[in-house]
């Protein structure tokens, strides 16, 4: 090899290690792997360009921005009032009937938001027992269709790149099919051995709270047992910052003083309690909205207030609304409620003035889990507009030879021209992470095969499988594939192990479709980390699992998962 091609392959294992360390940002990995191909002449800057209009990543970000519409319909909502009702088994089937059969056209993360609140509301099954089969009924009905997840998107890119034909609607749907029956048949036997959680009202332990002592309280001067601070409803008495100190833990004989902040943890939803002490005042109240009007929300990915304080997000300003307390799963929170920097993932507890509903930011930063829902929702001829225009954007994709990247056109095109979808939403909304993904991804790949690396790993790989099993490089491709998809994300994983599995098929000279969908199916398979997809990060922190629940529940799921695969993609896709 040539020194230029040990650079560029050096380029490429660099990326998987930058993948592992830097797992919450992908897209800033991805995005300096392509600026060091392009400095180092691996690729031209028209080739990165051609890349940032590939039609499979055009319609991927098309299909994000129906997803912006479409979550605002009536069809979610509806779902979520006729899943839970007669038997307990009746309603978990349908459930996670609706679950996987709404994924394979739509959203899954959407999916999963709006069912949330009302498995966590209903009282006729624990949510414990549901909310992470929820989840992955949401996984498995993304692969029954083109549509239903970004990895299958990402993977028809990356295929259309080499100069293969766009996969069809359905090219997925009769392994996702067994996968999905298959893999249902495990999660309801074992559904029995999730823990309950133990409290489904509307908020539950590790938030964090944060009251000030005033001036004139009458609380001053007397000790924290004293004022009956140890022995509240499901709330604990944590912390106390006092002039920039922190005293942790709290003895029952510390002295309250003026201006200590009084820090808590446990059930939000008793936060009416601290309305007994005099002088004692929540942060949210700084904001002057009622602590009554509670709404649950979980921090989005491409939020607007990540990386910034709650004290310096100007809640107020921004969607009419205060803090009345954080969780984070997986890391105990500490110190002051304002000096908190807000990441993807964390729930708030808000308390919401009369304009939060009416507010058009509240999609692009919250899943709204809980209370109050924005007034912006779809209605009338809008509603009908925006569900059946999809249908039938599909349906003349599937059954005419109009692409499906030209009928999502004219349906963008109808949703913004009709007022259900706005060119401000899309603008504020706009998927760049998911674009820097793909593109860096085929511009990698490019970059692969200008260098001559794809072809010297072809043929080595040619010379040292002769007498092999073909089925040997497909299973390692799959299990690879899986496991960077627990380590890392599903859309990384498929983006970066593609190229790799396209040239080991080169190489034998078998027909590539086998390992574009081991890289398809495997990217989708996440049922062990809680980290590996998105549906999986929501339902961890909702249900209050812990991540052993997360590997004893996923493991007996994700191997008939791949056994299923294994054996089903070679059957449907011959070598």
């Amino acid at each position: 090899m040539l020194a230029m091609q040990w650079v560029m392959l050096f380029i490429f294992f660099a990326t998987f290690i930058g993948l592992f360390k830097y797992q919450n940002k992908p897209e800033m990995v991805f995005a300096c792997a392509t600026l060091i191909c392009l400095a180092l002449s691996f690729v031209s800057s028209e080739e990165v360009l051609n890349n940032a209009v590939n039609s499979g990543l055009v319609t991927l970000i098309l299909l994000v921005f129906c997803s912006f519409a479409f979550e605002r319909t009536s069809i979610l909502r509806r779902i979520s009032n006729v899943i839970i009702n007669g038997s307990k088994t009746k309603s978990i089937l349908k459930t996670l009937g609706y679950t996987a059969f709404s994924s394979a056209i739509m959203s899954n993360t959407a999916v999963v938001a709006t069912l949330i609140g009302t498995i966590k509301s209903n009282t006729l099954i624990n949510p414990g027992k549901l909310l992470l089969p929820l989840s992955f009924a949401a996984i498995l009905g993304g692969t029954l269709t083109l549509v239903g997840t970004s990895t299958n998107l990402i993977v028809n890119s990356m295929l259309i790149e080499q100069g293969k034909a766009s996969l069809g609607f359905f090219d997925f749907t009769l392994v996702g099919l067994t996968l999905l029956f298959s893999c249902m048949v495990i999660v309801l036997l074992r559904s029995k051995t999730l823990p309950d959680m133990k409290d489904t009202s509307l908020v539950t332990k590790d938030y964090l709270l944060e009251a000030e002592v005033s001036d004139e309280s009458s609380m001053l001067g007397k000790t924290i047992e004293d004022n009956g601070l140890r022995n509240l409803d499901s709330l604990f008495l944590v912390e106390i910052v006092r002039r920039g100190r922190l005293i942790s833990p709290v003895a029952p004989d510390d002295i309250i003083v003026a201006g200590d902040k009084l820090i808590f943890t446990g059930d939000i939803s008793k936060v009416l309690t601290l309305q007994q002490f005099d002088g004692l005042s929540l942060f949210a109240e700084q904001d002057g909205l009622l602590r009554d009007n509670l709404t649950e929300v979980l921090i989005k990915a491409d939020s607007a207030v990540i990386g910034k304080s709650l004290k310096s997000a100007g809640f107020r300003a921004r969607f009419d609304a205060a803090v009345v307390a954080i969780r984070r799963e997986g890391e105990t929170l500490s110190g002051k409620l304002g000096d908190i920097v807000i990441k993807s993932g964390d729930f708030l507890v808000l308390a919401v003035g009369q304009d939060f509903s009416s507010r058009t930011n509240l999609s692009k930063n919250f899943y709204i889990l809980s209370g109050h829902k924005p007034e912006n929702m779809l209605s009338g001829w809008r509603d009908k507009l925006t569900i059946f225009g999809f249908i039938s954007a599909i349906a003349v994709s599937v059954f005419t030879s109009i692409s499906l990247l030209k009928c999502l056109m004219f349906y963008v095109a109808a949703l913004v021209m009709s007022g259900s979808l706005t060119v401000n939403e899309i603008k504020r909304r706009f998927p760049l992470e998911i674009w820097m993904i793909v593109l860096s991804a085929l511009t990698m790949a490019k970059a692969l095969e200008n260098s001559g690396v794809s072809v010297i790993l072809a043929e080595f790989l040619e010379s040292s499988m002769q007498g092999q099993s073909v089925y040997i490089a497909f299973i390692a491709i799959f299990a690879i594939t899986l496991i960077v998809t627990e380590l890392v994300t599903n859309n990384a994983a498929a983006a970066l192990v593609f190229p790799i599995a396209y040239n080991i098929a080169i190489g034998l000279g078998v027909d590539p479709m086998p390992f574009v969908m081991a890289v398809a199916f495997g990217a989708s398979g996440s049922f062990i980390s809680p980290f590996g997809y998105q549906t999986n990060v929501m339902v961890y922190s909702a249900g209050n699992y812990k991540l052993t629940d997360f590997v004893k529940f996923g493991i007996p799921v994700s191997i008939t998962y791949s056994i299923v695969a294994l054996i089903m993609i070679p059957i449907i896709f011959p070598f």
